[in-house]
């Protein structure tokens, strides 16, 4: 969790759109070397800019050390990330990037592995069928999207050696994706990876756990959180147990920006709740969770929280900082 301090400089060789809205950027070492390995499932972050930074999924096979693939969808509600790679960056420009982080990672015990991506969330999942198929694993991928207009790397799935156990669904077609179908009792010990749109996700996982799916089994990626604001959200206090200093919350605004405003950084990196970076421990008070980065099980203990996102059921909300 954390900022690393280990940023690499990397150059755009490449950007290809891929599809409606959607535009891929191949980047590679400046003097032509080998970029630190990864593994599938991996992300790295990417500064757009001073304070602005945004995690993408690495999408092309981990075996490859001479470049680093990224898909990035054209967001309309965008803060700033996806607008300016779309707009501001072209072939030879430099970009700062993290070294790749994986918090989503191929369970290599298992038999057999249903992959199942939504829109722009087949770009951690592509990565993961390239190595399950490299290394003769059993596996298929299931990929739901809007259109086939909107359906990134469709000629590269279908030139790819595992094309027989991709399956596509268009929404704006009668091939529609049955998850009841697709995840009736799971078969031996097999294991379900899932990242598209929180609606899709929330869909996979909740029908896989009521098929009776072991939570150990899930694997799950957020890749951008709804964090519209609800009606409820009020202000509230939080208090620094290290001085006592006490901050007011108003609704509007985050306890990050909160605390930022009387000089108290916390460290963040996607301010969506996804990354984990801010997470902070609550000594008191009850957390109103907005993130998509703790299990039900973390929510529920109330004793830590992601001020990027979160809120405060309690009055006030007592903070190890």
């Amino acid at each position: 969790m954390g900022h690393t301090t280990d940023m690499l400089r990397v150059m755009v060789a490449a950007r290809n759109v891929e599809a409606v809205d959607i535009c891929s950027f191949e980047l590679v070492d400046a003097g032509g070397g080998a970029l630190p390995p990864f593994s599938a499932g991996s992300h790295v972050d990417v500064l757009i800019r001073d304070g602005l930074t945004r995690q993408y999924s690495l999408c092309n096979d981990p075996a490859e050390s001479h470049r680093y693939r990224i898909a990035v969808l054209r967001d309309a509600q965008s803060r700033g990330g996806s607008k300016a790679l779309h707009d501001g960056v072209r072939v030879g420009d430099s970009l700062t990037i993290s070294l790749p982080k994986n918090h989503f990672a191929l369970a290599h015990d298992a038999q057999r592995h249903l992959l199942l991506a939504g829109g722009i969330g087949i770009t951690p999942v592509l990565c993961m069928a390239e190595r399950l198929a490299r290394i003769g694993a059993e596996f298929e991928l299931h990929y739901a999207t809007r259109s086939r207009e909107r359906t990134s790397f469709i000629q590269h799935l279908a030139a790819s050696s595992f094309a027989g156990r991709v399956h596509h669904y268009f929404g704006d077609s009668e091939s529609r994706l049955v998850l009841t179908d697709l995840l009736a009792a799971p078969v031996g010990n097999t294991h379900l990876y899932v990242c598209g749109p929180k609606g899709f996700m929330d869909a996979v996982l909740t029908t896989a756990r009521s098929a009776g799916w072991p939570e150990a089994a899930l694997h799950h990626e957020f890749f951008g959180a709804a964090l519209a604001s609800s009606a409820d959200d009020a202000g509230f206090q939080v208090k620094l147990a290290s001085s006592g200093q006490v901050v007011w919350v108003p609704k509007e605004i985050s306890v990050v920006a909160a605390l930022a405003q009387v000089g108290v950084e916390i460290p963040t990196s996607c301010e969506q709740g996804v990354c984990g970076t801010c997470l902070t421990r609550v000594l008191a008070g009850e957390p109103d969770h907005k993130d998509l980065y703790l299990s039900p099980a973390e929510q529920a203990a109330n004793d830590q929280f992601l001020p990027c996102c979160s809120r405060s059921r309690s009055e006030m909300l007592v903070l190890d900082l």
